[in-house]
């Protein structure tokens, strides 16, 4: 289960650091006139995705060390 959580909250994490690098990408192409995500989302509703995730990475790292610390 400790493997399982740890490879959840690396996924989370490089899913939100992604998204990141889209919603920038995506301010970038529609200051061009373009867009990445054809209007779907918006770069401000890709950050608030990205935060959710590390909000989730967040509270797994806390529930490990939460584990961690109670198990000595």
């Amino acid at each position: 289960m400790n493997k399982l959580t740890s490879l959840i909250s690396r996924i989370l994490f490089g899913a939100s650091f992604l998204l990141v690098i889209i919603a920038g990408w995506e301010k970038l192409a529609n200051m061009m006139g373009y867009t990445l995500t054809r209007g779907y989302y918006g770069n401000w509703q890709l950050l608030e995705f990205s935060a959710i995730a590390l909000l989730f990475v967040i509270a797994l790292q806390l529930r490990e060390l939460k584990l961690l610390n109670t198990s000595k």
